[in-house]
C-alpha cells in the first residue's frame, strides 16, 4: 500500500533529477527535444511528496513506445497515456515511487506550458508556494492512504494557481 508522505524540501532532489535526466538523454538521444524538472520537488522551499517529476518534450510521441524496453531496464513501468490524451507516462519505484515522467510531443504547447508555468509561478511567488505546501501537508495527514482524496483535496487550489500562472507566464515573456 502506498503511503502519502509530504516532507520538507530536500536540496538533493535537484541532483536526483540531473542523474535521471542523463539516463533518459542516453536512451532517447535525438528523439528528445528537451527535459525539465517539474512538480513540487523542482521548487526550492516547497514541501513535497519525495517523487521527482520529469517533463519530456519529444519529437514524436508515438516513437516513445519503441523505447519501452530501455525505460523498463532503468526501473520504469510504462503506463501509456494514463488519463491524459497525448501524454506518455512512466513511473519508477512501485509503491515507493521515486520518479515519474510526463512526456509530450513538442507541439502539445498547452500541456507543456501548463507544467512549466505552474513550476515557475511557484518559484516566483513564495506566499503561494507556502500555501500550497501547507495544503499538501494537511491533506497527506488527512488522507495518508488515499491518493484520490489527497489529489481531490488540492485540485481547486492547483487549478486556480494554474490559471494565474499561465496569465503570469504570458505577462513576463
Amino acid at each position: 500500500m502506498r503511503i502519502i508522505k509530504v516532507v520538507d524540501h530536500n536540496h538533493n532532489w535537484s541532483n536526483d533529477y540531473q542523474k535521471e535526466e542523463r539516463s533518459i538523454r542516453a536512451i532517447l538521444q535525438e528523439e528528445l527535444v528537451n527535459c525539465f524538472h517539474i512538480g513540487s520537488t523542482s521548487v526550492p522551499g516547497l514541501k513535497a511528496k519525495p517523487i521527482i517529476d520529469i517533463l519530456l518534450v519529444v519529437n514524436d510521441i508515438h516513437k516513445l513506445e519503441s523505447f519501452s524496453k530501455q525505460f523498463q531496464e532503468i526501473g520504469y513501468k510504462v503506463k501509456g497515456e494514463f488519463g491524459i490524451t497525448g501524454r506518455r507516462y512512466f513511473r519508477k519505484g512501485g509503491d515507493h515511487r521515486t520518479h515519474q515522467i510526463h512526456a509530450f510531443q513538442y507541439n502539445n504547447i498547452a500541456e507543456i506550458e501548463r507544467h512549466l508555468a505552474f513550476r515557475d509561478y511557484l518559484r516566483e511567488h513564495p506566499e503561494v508556494c507556502r500555501q500550497y505546501g501547507e495544503i499538501k501537508s494537511q491533506l497527506a495527514k488527512q488522507y495518508p492512504n488515499d491518493i484520490d482524496g489527497y489529489c481531490n483535496g488540492k485540485d481547486d487550489f492547483v487549478k486556480s494557481v494554474e490559471k494565474e500562472a499561465i496569465k503570469w507566464h504570458w505577462s513576463v515573456r
